[in-house]
């Protein structure tokens, strides 16, 4: 699989200096966290489950979680567990078939190795369990749960702990619950492939709903947790987890993204103010502004709980080709004892040690999400992969 994978040969030719790498369920876990871009939630109640898992697929979706947790009654995780087997045993026995990577959201650690078991020799197309509102006290047991699923299958299982809960909220227990936290991953490292923000919980203990023009940081209490985190659990300095970015709770259209005129027109010849006014008649506006703050505050992927929000994401993750000029430059074996250099750009100074890190990030990003030919933006990027 590869990001912009749908989109034909010829296109990807024209949009990218450097096309997104190819990779599987069994790379690298770094390169994985880096990859799942986009993560679109379904409920795992859903009657066509193994064509829904395939459509999106074909349509650019890498990760997907099947939810067995908020997105469904109490009264009916049975029959839900029983569609998801199901339909993932449906889907294994396909020829051809190319899933995303799955992942399950299950609500208790007893969940983990009963799934595993059902799923029988299906579980070749889970790549781990999302774990809700993870604390210390509650992730151990999904974590031990996990390990001895992945002993008795024989298959590499990664987890995506879900920071969700209200101590973490809360100012007078964050202190001890994000130290607990770090402890428990720390000890499972290997095994977490990425940590996911609940901030739709955060806002439910004080009865928030941010609007669709707002974003989670114009939210002041869920800003601090997501600052506070990112601290504690996002460093650079290889103690560090990739997180995920919050869910974008708007949408407003179902198959037809966007005006019918944006997808007829030509290739690079899409107005920006077009798909602007398009964008903000969606309620997409304020999404785009949240991708860029992601960014901006060290979080890289989002969970989506529509399928018109993965392109918007994905076209929002690729590198610009200043950003990789720039990176390549401070990464430079010659530029090893430090200094500044003048960008390429001739707009910027890039200092040698203290954007180091960055540059790291950067060509992680750019290996998975490509990098952008010099007159290639967001608006190209975006009207290129809509589905026809």
């Amino acid at each position: 699989m590869r990001h912009f994978g749908h989109i034909t040969p010829e296109v990807s030719q024209r949009l990218f200096h450097r096309e997104p790498c190819a990779f599987t369920a069994d790379s690298p876990p770094q390169l994985l966290a880096a990859a799942l871009g986009a993560t679109l939630y379904s409920p795992a109640t859903r009657p066509r489950l193994a064509d829904d898992i395939l459509k999106q697929s074909a349509r650019g979706v890498i990760s997907m979680v099947v939810c067995l947790e908020d997105s469904i009654g109490d009264e009916d995780v049975v029959a839900a567990e029983e569609n998801l087997v199901r339909h993932f045993t449906d889907l294994a026995g396909r020829p051809g078939a190319e899933p995303p990577l799955l992942f399950i959201r299950v609500r208790s650690a007893e969940q983990i190795p009963d799934l595993v078991r059902r799923l029988g020799p299906a579980i070749r197309l889970l790549s781990g369990f999302v774990l809700p509102k993870f604390t210390e006290e509650r992730g151990v047991p999904f974590l031990e749960s996990l390990a001895a699923a992945e002993a008795a299958s024989g298959r590499r299982l990664f987890a995506m702990p879900v920071l969700e809960s209200p101590q973490l909220l809360y100012l007078e227990s964050r202190a001890e619950t994000l130290a607990g936290i770090a402890r428990t991953v720390d000890k499972y490292r290997d095994r977490v492939l990425a940590l996911r923000l609940g901030v739709t919980d955060f806002c439910s203990a004080y009865g928030l709903r941010r609007p669709p023009h707002m974003t989670a940081y114009d939210v002041q209490i869920v800003a601090s947790v997501i600052a506070d985190v990112v601290n504690h659990l996002g460093r650079a300095d290889g103690t560090g987890f990739t997180v995920t970015g919050p869910v974008w709770e708007y949408f407003r259209v179902q198959e037809r993204m966007f005006k019918p005129q944006l997808r007829q027109s030509p290739f690079l010849q899409v107005r920006a103010e077009e798909l602007r006014q398009a964008l903000i008649e969606h309620d997409l506006d304020g999404l785009l502004r949240e991708i860029e703050l992601d960014r901006a505050n060290g979080l890289l992927g989002k969970t989506c709980i529509h399928p018109s929000h993965v392109l918007p994401v994905h076209a929002l993750s690729v590198v610009s080709r200043e950003e990789f000029s720039d990176a390549q430059d401070i990464l430079r074996p010659e530029q090893g004892g430090g200094g500044v250099l003048r960008s390429a750009y001739t707009n910027k100074m890039n200092e040698v040690k203290p954007h180091r890190a960055w540059a790291e990030r950067t060509l992680r990003r750019a290996e998975v999400f490509g990098v952008a030919r010099e007159d290639v933006g967001f608006v190209e990027l975006l009207s290129a992969g809509l589905p026809s």
